[in-house]
């Protein structure tokens, strides 16, 4: 029998254009928030929850931490109680690598302790806390993956709020040059969505449980990130410069050995996931 799928959206930083392409028949689309909808009716019978839902990006939170702590906190706590309460046989939920903050050590593991930088920080730990404690308290199962830098096709590079990669994506296509915060030797360890999503299923279909960074275990400078999409786009643009964001890391670069020993891998390297994106990119120009 094939899975049953819902989706409970209310595309305030998406769109379900997005997933338009998919052919999947079994699939209900519930444009609401998680702060609205009722999720109770919703998980009355669903095996699995993967919470992906949030208000994203640092910057946003730092303006607005307010909203970002009402969705972030407040859904993921209504999440949790509808998936109890519906007795759920797991929880999988996007927590974040910025849990680590500044922390110089490098890689990050997964038992260091957190060091949270920002509001958008804060929000993510304490849906680590959340989960664990119902993980305890109610015998919920519950998977906090911990994100490194999510990048792929079908990012908005147009948001105030974009992840770096579309947008120095489009200004190089463009031939402007990207914006980059700061001096551009920060490094981030980026990772291809299709990582992140073999990450999920891997997580509801195993015995996994508590925190699990999800990555690819290298990193790359900003500047040498503009140099490898300018390689593969056959252009020479350099960046412009500005100054460093409020609440930016310098360094991020994963552990992945716990999750690897769980069965991942990281199938799509920085390269493969940048040609995947950029051809994606490159069509909607043409």
């Amino acid at each position: 029998m094939d899975n049953e799928i819902v989706v409970v959206d209310d595309e305030s930083t998406g769109t379900i254009k997005n997933i338009e392409h998919l052919d999947i028949e079994n699939m209900e689309i519930i444009f609401d928030s998680i702060t609205n909808a009722d999720l109770h009716n919703i998980f009355e019978n669903a095996d699995y929850v993967i919470h992906q839902a949030a208000l994203p990006s640092v910057p946003r939170s730092v303006k607005d931490p307010l909203s970002s702590n009402h969705v972030n906190v407040t859904g993921t706590l209504k999440v949790l109680i509808a998936a109890r309460d519906c007795d759920v046989k797991k929880v999988v939920w996007a927590s974040s690598s910025s849990a680590y903050g500044d922390t110089p050590t490098l890689p990050k593991v997964e038992d260091m302790p957190v060091n949270p930088k920002s509001p958008y920080a804060i929000t993510k730990v304490t849906g680590e806390f959340y989960s664990k404690t119902f993980s305890e308290l109610y015998d919920l199962p519950t998977v906090s993956l911990r994100y490194f830098n999510v990048f792929g096709p079908r990012q908005n590079p147009k948001s105030q709020y974009a992840a770096v990669i579309p947008k120095f994506i489009t200004a190089i296509m463009k031939d402007q040059s990207p914006v980059v915060f700061g001096d551009g030797k920060q490094s981030r360890d980026f990772t291809f969505v299709s990582n992140v999503v073999n990450a999920n299923i891997l997580a509801c279909e195993s015995s996994m449980d508590g925190v699990y960074n999800v990555a690819c275990g290298q990193r790359i400078t900003i500047n040498q990130l503009i140099l490898l999409i300018n390689e593969i786009l056959g252009k020479n643009i350099n960046p412009e410069y500005t100054a460093p964001r409020q609440g930016d890391v310098k360094h991020s670069l994963a552990d992945i050995s716990k999750i690897s020993n769980s069965g991942y891998e990281c199938e799509y390297k920085l390269r493969d996931g940048l040609e995947k994106t950029i051809s994606y990119f490159s069509e909607l120009v043409e």
